[in-house]
């Protein structure tokens, strides 16, 4: 199952569109802010989230995060674009919540990361290995069990190696 979440009325070709508002012919007309979503653990193959994110407060962003991983399968691809925190796009819109989202905002959703800037205790359930990148004003963030690993841990200054998807 592949899933557009925050579809809107930009509906990904061979995704699921999810959104709040039937008006905008969603497939599945849900409240992405609320837990639990309605769909199994471990049943998502990808996910495409573009300039939704951003609407959620703080809070939210870790609830979404959260449900993202329980229902995206190991291996599973999530790519998620926001306006970069620095472009007029970030803070024009007065829908947007605060912090606008920047580049070190994702690496809180990887449990190793938060262990090594020692945040472990952070109430985040959720461990992506992540890629992060930055192109004409939008911040790409993708949620890839096993490629990105080497990134994160350059990031982090540790050699790469496997990361596997830890419960």
């Amino acid at each position: 199952m592949k899933l557009d979440l925050g579809s809107g009325r930009n509906k990904r070709e061979g995704f699921l569109g999810v959104d709040i508002s039937a008006d905008c012919d969603a497939d599945i007309v849900h409240d992405l802010r609320i837990a639990p979503w309605p769909f199994d653990n471990e049943v998502v193959d990808e996910v495409h989230c573009a300039h939704f994110f951003e609407h959620l407060t703080g809070a939210e962003r870790v609830v979404f995060m959260s449900e993202l991983y329980r229902v995206l399968k190991p291996g599973a691809k999530a790519t998620l674009i926001t306006p970069y925190w620095s472009s007029m796009g970030a803070v024009q819109d007065p829908t947007h919540q605060w912090p606008p989202i920047a580049q070190g905002s994702y690496y809180y959703f990887n449990k190793e990361w938060r262990e090594h800037v020692r945040i472990g205790h952070y109430l985040i359930a959720c461990d992506f290995d992540l890629a992060v990148d930055h192109v004409d004003g939008a911040l790409f963030m993708v949620g890839v069990e096993r490629n990105a690993g080497p990134r994160l841990r350059r990031y982090l200054g540790v050699e790469p190696r496997r990361h596997h998807r830890n419960r």
